[in-house]
């Protein structure tokens, strides 16, 4: 066995409950992976992992779940992520649709409406809604979310079983067949686990990433705004709130804790409010937010307090913005808040974590399943990346046109930038472009190769199809199993047998008699599509043994060598 080695120095000589790692990937004890918080992104990443028939375990230092709401929205793609595994109508029965959003508060709004989605608009649902949801989906798929559990240490270990067969590549993982983790449980017990990979999704301050070293550059905190969810506010003086700038929604009513507390859930809907105010927008986010200092803060921005009452949350909220510097360090791996924090400007923060999990879920799988091509892996840092570095740069300019508008010497320059802004936003290409990049809808990943089709890393849109031998369909019908989609366009009706047969439950292939006409797939032969719902492979080749050896290819090196090989 090898010597463990420390990655804190916040570690305990304890009393340890070992969980095994074992040498198999569904079955047993064991745990393959931790997942540290049991936020969106960790119940999302666990559910994904358990799907793949990963051994999965979520840890939550709180010992209930959050009833208060950062986050108030999903985005059109995380929509479109819900609808690929089948929960769309259940996030969609609990929200409301608006289609129109903002970019840092211009006037003009953002269309989703004419994005190229079933799904154009936001959907207004409070994140505990939403964790709520996704913990429904966990504990359907048995993972076992514990709750009080906090991480104190986190070192590598050569001590365990089975690395994950092919998935022990690369140097950093030399003589590396797992992560050890010390946690301090319910009334201060002490223990330690051990999995093959570790990921943390513990949010901004997160223990995993401290732990495992990974650099978190970046700009410190300096602007804070408040928010306050009232039960009680006075609704004829909220529009004039809003014509200064402050920010009012209605909120749905909370949900119920859990079984046996249904009593506790609101009779109403509660109204948000979130401000800038000139005067205390230097104030740290840490120092308490009080209800005296909101209605002075409403009272001098648009000259009445709103009415407000009954605080059931008041918070701040800084501007700290930063972006890890590696997604993976070996055997830990960070998503969500944990690898990139930034003003919540335009909501994506959220989104932004949900679609991590989605790339990184049947990634990590197939490492931990054995049939991973090289790099795979290390692909969701190189994807990923890039996304949190865009969207910590938006929200950057978005929260700098707020706060110029404040700043005295600069309000008159500012205000002509904004109506300017506001005057581009009316032109339909430029709407569409930004609402694209807020949406995550244009989100599109490097292809490997020159020669490689224009669609290859873009997200494949939600064709209607039939297929040979079913009814009419929508595609992202066919991805509730988390398995690549291959579509033959071509006629090729030996296809299915062919890949089946080699690939197994890697691949559903389906030859397609009827598709929904586009002009972007105008002469596509063939099209593979990733588990994450973006596009993999695509050929226009017309000659069938070309696409034969180009389909080969472009399988084995996503969806790894055929079994028996």
């Amino acid at each position: 066995m090898h010597a463990a080695r420390d990655l804190t120095a916040d570690t305990h000589a304890s009393t340890s409950t070992d969980v095994d790692t074992g040498t198999g990937t569904g079955t047993g004890t064991g745990t393959d992976v931790i997942v540290v918080g049991a936020g969106p992104t960790g119940l999302l990443l666990g559910a994904e992992l358990a799907l793949a028939g990963v051994r999965v375990q979520i840890l939550e230092r709180r010992a209930t779940a959050q009833r208060d709401s950062r986050a108030l929205t999903l985005h059109p793609r995380s929509i479109e992520l819900m609808d690929q595994r089948g929960l769309a109508e259940r996030f969609l029965a609990a929200g409301r649709r608006v289609p129109g959003w903002h970019f840092a508060g211009l006037d003009t709004r953002l269309d989703f409406s004419a994005l190229d989605t079933r799904h154009g608009y936001t959907l207004f649902l409070a994140q505990a809604r939403t964790e709520q949801l996704l913990a429904e989906r966990a504990s359907e798929l048995a993972v076992p979310v514990r709750r009080g559990y906090e991480v104190v240490g986190l070192r590598r270990s050569g001590k365990g079983g089975d690395a994950g067969g092919r998935g022990s590549r690369g140097g950093r993982e030399s003589g590396e067949t797992g992560v050890e983790v010390d946690l301090r449980g319910p009334g201060g017990t002490l223990e330690t686990v051990r999995a093959r990979y570790v990921v943390g999704c513990d949010g901004g301050r997160s223990v995993v990433r401290r732990a495992a070293g990974i650099g978190f550059p970046g700009t410190d905190e300096t602007l804070s705004g408040a928010l306050g969810d009232f039960a009680t506010v006075d609704p004829a003086a909220l529009d004039r709130a809003r014509a200064h700038g402050v920010l009012a929604v209605p909120l749905e009513p909370e949900p119920p804790a859990g079984p046996g507390h249904e009593d506790e859930r609101e009779s109403g809907g509660a109204t948000r409010i979130v401000l800038l105010d000139p005067q205390r927008m230097r104030t740290p986010s840490a120092e308490p937010l009080t209800l005296d200092e909101f209605r002075a803060s409403l009272r001098r921005i648009c000259g009445t307090d709103c009415g407000v009452a009954r605080p059931r949350w008041l918070s701040r909220f800084g501007n700290a913005t930063r972006l890890a510097a590696s997604y993976r360090a070996g055997r830990v791996l960070l998503a969500g808040d944990a690898a990139h924090i930034h003003f919540p400007a335009a909501g994506q923060g959220l989104n932004t974590g949900l679609q991590d999990a989605m790339n990184l879920g049947w990634k990590l799988a197939a490492e931990i399943n054995g049939w991973a091509p090289p790099g795979l892996l290390d692909s969701y840092h190189a994807e990923r990346h890039p996304v949190g570095q865009a969207v910590t740069e938006n929200t950057e300019v978005q929260t700098l046109l707020a706060e110029l508008a404040l700043l005295p010497p600069y309000q008159r320059p500012a205000a002509a930038l904004r109506a300017l802004l506001t005057e581009l936003l009316d032109i339909e290409e430029v709407n569409r472009r930004l609402a694209g990049r807020i949406s995550a809808l244009d989100t599109a990943y490097l292809a490997a190769g020159t020669d490689a089709d224009l669609l290859v890393g873009r997200r494949m849109p939600d064709i209607a199809l039939t297929a040979t031998g079913a009814e009419s369909l929508r595609l992202y019908e066919l991805l509730p199993h988390g398995r690549f989609v291959l579509l033959d366009l071509a006629g090729d009706q030996e296809i299915r047998q062919s890949v089946e047969a080699r690939w197994g439950k890697r691949v559903t292939a389906l030859s397609v008699t009827e598709c929904e006409s586009r002009t972007d797939l105008d002469g596509v032969r063939e099209i593979l599509v990733r588990p994450d719902g973006h596009i993999a492979w695509a050929t226009r080749s017309t000659e069938v043994q070309t696409r034969r050896t180009e389909r080969f290819r472009a399988l084995t090196s996503w969806a790894g060598r055929p079994a028996g090989d």
